[in-house]
C-alpha cells in the first residue's frame, strides 16, 4: 500500500492547528511567568490565609509575655528633623539650621505601662525628659509633641501588662479602639521588607496596627487625630544584637508624612534596676 502524503492546502484545519501550537505554548509560558512575577512581587500575600484580629492580638501578647521582661534600658541616639528639631534644638544645644541633628539619649521601660525618655545632657540643663505612666505623661526641658505621641504608643504596645494574657489583650484592644482601629478587619502587606498583618481598614487615613507576620511583634501604628494630624509610628528590626526581640532597634515618629523623631538603640540592659521615682508624673 502506498502511503498518502498531503500538502498543507489539502488539510487546512490540521495545518492551522499545527501552526498555532508554538504560539499557544508561548502564551502559556508568558502567563505562567506573569503569575510567578506577581507572586514574587507580592510575597504571596494575596493568596495567604489571614488570621482574625483576635488571634493576631493574642499571639502578640504571648510573644511579649514570653520575653519575661520586667524592666529595660536602652542607650542610643535621637535624631530630630523638621519641626521637631526647630522646637527642641535650642534646648538640646543642637544646630537648628540643618535638615536633622543628633543627640545622645536613653529609653527606659518598666512594666506595666511605664516609659521614660531622656535626650541630650539632662543633668547639665541641656536636655529633655518625657515620661509616660499609663494614660498620664510628664515633660521637662521642652514638651516635644512628636516624641510624646510616639512614646505613648510604643509604651502601650511594648510595656503592656503580661501577668494575664486575657487582661493584656483586653487593654490592648481598648487602646486600639480609642485611636480608631476598626475591629474584625485584617489584611496583609509588606513593611520594611517583611510581611505584616494589618489590623483595621485599608482605606486612606484610617487607623491601623501592623504586626510582623513571622514574629508577632508590633511593626507600625498609624492614626489621624480629630484635628487632622496624621501620626505614624514605626518599629523596625527586632533581630539586632543591640536589642534582640525585646525592643526594636529603631523606632520613628512621623507627623503628616514627615519623620520628626528617630531613636536608634545601640546597647540594651534587660536587667536594669530602675527606680519607680523615674516614672513619677506628679
Amino acid at each position: 500500500m502506498t502511503a498518502a502524503f498531503h500538502t498543507p492546502d489539502e488539510h487546512p484545519r490540521k495545518h492551522r492547528l499545527l501552526s498555532t501550537l508554538p504560539g499557544r505554548r508561548a502564551s502559556v509560558r508568558r502567563k505562567a511567568a506573569a503569575v510567578a512575577l506577581l507572586t514574587l512581587l507580592t510575597g504571596g500575600t494575596a493568596l495567604a490565609y489571614v488570621l482574625p484580629q483576635g488571634s493576631i492580638l493574642r499571639r502578640l501578647v504571648a510573644a511579649r509575655s514570653e520575653l519575661q521582661l520586667s524592666s529595660l534600658k536602652l542607650e542610643g541616639t535621637f535624631t530630630l528633623s523638621g519641626a521637631a528639631l526647630r522646637q527642641a534644638g535650642g534646648t538640646l544645644g543642637l544646630p537648628t539650621d540643618r535638615a536633622e541633628a543628633q543627640a545622645d539619649g536613653t529609653f527606659a521601660m518598666k512594666l506595666p505601662g511605664r516609659c521614660r525618655v531622656e535626650a541630650g545632657r539632662v543633668t547639665e540643663g541641656q536636655g529633655l525628659v518625657a515620661v509616660q505612666s499609663g494614660a498620664r505623661r510628664k515633660s521637662a526641658g521642652v514638651e516635644l509633641t512628636p516624641l510624646n505621641r510616639g512614646l505613648a504608643e510604643v509604651c502601650a504596645l511594648l510595656a503592656m501588662r503580661t501577668g494575664s494574657d486575657g487582661d493584656a489583650r483586653g487593654a490592648l484592644e481598648a487602646h486600639l479602639r480609642s485611636i480608631g482601629v476598626e475591629p474584625r478587619i485584617t489584611s496583609l502587606a509588606r513593611f520594611g521588607g517583611k510581611v505584616a498583618y494589618v489590623l483595621g481598614s485599608r482605606a486612606e487615613g484610617k487607623a491601623q496596627l501592623w504586626v510582623y507576620k513571622d514574629s508577632f511583634q508590633p511593626a507600625r501604628l498609624r492614626w489621624t487625630e480629630k484635628d487632622g494630624t496624621a501620626w505614624d509610628v514605626w518599629m523596625l528590626d527586632y533581630a539586632s544584637p543591640a536589642t534582640g526581640e525585646s525592643f526594636p532597634r529603631i523606632f520613628e515618629v512621623h507627623q503628616n508624612g514627615e519623620r520628626q523623631v528617630r531613636f536608634n538603640a545601640l546597647r540594651t540592659d534587660t536587667r536594669a534596676r530602675l527606680d519607680d521615682a523615674l516614672f513619677a508624673v506628679q
